[in-house]
């Protein structure tokens, strides 16, 4: 993570996300800058939670694990979205880990200035309470996708979020071999299975391995296939 202090940008990211009201006068000079690399962190589950992110650019994948150590993914997300609102509010540690697809930039600002010039803040908390609401109508269809969808239409759209981002044309990140039993766990399948898909989808045409890596051969199909993206 690299924080900078470049307040036109910031200017600019507020502006182009149409969120100049949500943020007070007192509160603007505290806001800062973040950029997480492709693969970083953001924050883990259990963490103790001190800032609250707003996704600009980029992507992010959130996921959550169980107290028996199976981790399952809960959702892609791309701007604008909230990091850390729900924690915030309820003054609890971080309840999901959430990790960079591509580069990502997010404005953050600590607690302690929101406690101080936003926690009373009718426009703020309305924005707050908008990004909440939506992130519990998910959650309470998030477990259903697992029920609900084949580990093909999973798989599809696993593939089609951790590959891509609708807003960075120029994204495509290959996906490495080695991170398949990561990944038959974060859809909620064993990795025989995942295998027995993959080959299928590369008798298919849809992706195909190479030297360690699988690439995404038709996007078209697999957007079909995952039902438009379930994650996203």
């Amino acid at each position: 993570m690299k924080e900078f202090n470049n307040r036109q940008q910031l200017q600019q990211y507020i502006k182009l996300h149409n969120i100049e009201s949500i943020f007070n006068e007192q509160l603007l000079p505290f806001l800062a800058l973040y950029h997480f690399d492709q693969g970083e962190r953001v924050c883990s589950q259990g963490e103790e939670s001190n800032h609250l992110y707003i996704l600009v650019k980029g992507k992010v994948k959130i996921s959550t694990t169980s107290v028996e150590g199976k981790t399952l993914i809960l959702s892609f997300k791309k701007p604008l979205e909230i990091i850390g609102d729900i924690e915030y509010v309820q003054r609890t540690e971080i309840l999901n880990t959430v990790e960079a697809v591509s580069a990502v930039i997010m404005i953050g600002v600590h607690h302690q200035w929101l406690n101080k010039y936003a926690k009373e803040d009718a426009n703020f908390l309305q924005f707050l309470l908008g990004i909440i609401s939506q992130k519990f109508y998910i959650k309470s269809n998030t477990m259903s996708f697992n029920l609900m969808y084949s580990v093909e239409v999973r798989l599809a759209s696993y593939l089609l979020s951790i590959s891509f981002d609708d807003n960075d044309p120029l994204f495509q990140q290959k996906i490495s071999t080695s991170s398949l039993p990561d990944a038959a766990n974060l859809i909620g399948t064993s990795y025989r299975h995942l295998n027995r898909v993959l080959q299928k989808f590369c008798a298919d045409g849809l992706v195909e391995r190479s030297k360690g890596s699988l690439v995404i051969k038709d996007r078209n199909a697999l957007y079909m296939l995952g039902n438009g993206n379930i994650y996203e």
